[in-house]
């Protein structure tokens, strides 16, 4: 068997554990994907591509990862040390999906990814690079559904019109809690305010009638 290509996708946060994803073809007709490249305590290494192992609700059968707190489908409480443990006394969590059988294979896998690893990161120095990893688009965004969009739409309308009806109540100084439809109601409460004030208003005094029409 022989390594034909090897494919990395470099991390844009260098200070993280994990440096690179990477793909390999082996005898130019069989791809495995997702495989990562750590940086550990004693340099980088290959990780195989792996699963989170999860386990069943009691009550619902719902399955849950084994670091889930609650169940994601009922919500029930659930134990936090409930993994398996290997050798060393770590927690199991995750399983490979492919990986190899032998110290051999192993380290022709990694001294291959590695060799890549190293030429990439001299690649990506260079002007115009482009990154020949291919990761069918998971970074790009999804598109909001046609309803949804209408809907958002509605609801920002609906806050302009909160937000002028508010205003429109607060220009006379007064602060207002009321909505479009009281607002006629409002202006004729204001018109009553102000009748009797008017009634207050100096009148010219009243000629005493008595006496008209006499000659």
């Amino acid at each position: 068997m022989e390594i034909t290509e090897v494919r990395i996708k470099l991390m844009e946060d260098s200070g993280e554990r994990l440096c690179a994803f990477c793909s390999i073809t082996l005898d130019s007709c069989f791809v495995i994907r997702d495989l990562k490249i750590i940086q550990g305590s004693k340099g980088a290494f290959v990780a195989m591509p792996s699963r989170k192992l999860t386990d069943r609700c009691p009550k619902c059968h719902f399955k849950n990862h084994l670091r889930a707190t609650f169940c994601n489908q009922c919500g029930v409480r659930l134990r936090s040390e409930r993994a398996p443990k290997d050798d060393d006394g770590r927690a199991k969590l995750y399983a490979d999906i492919a990986h190899p059988i032998n110290s051999e294979c192993r380290d022709m896998i990694q001294q291959s990814v590695i060799a890549a690893y190293e030429e990439e990161l001299v690649r990506a120095q260079q002007e115009g690079y482009i990154c020949t990893y291919d990761d069918f688009e998971e970074d790009r965004y999804a598109v909001l559904d046609g309803n949804d969009d209408e809907t958002s739409q509605a609801s920002a309308s609906s806050s302009q019109n909160i937000r002028s009806t508010m205003q429109m109540e607060t220009e006379d100084g007064k602060i207002h809690r009321v909505d479009s439809q009281s607002k006629h109601e409002s202006n004729a409460g204001s018109a009553r305010e102000r009748a009797p004030s008017d009634a207050m208003s100096p009148q010219p005094p009243r000629r005493d009638a008595f006496g008209d029409g006499i000659i």
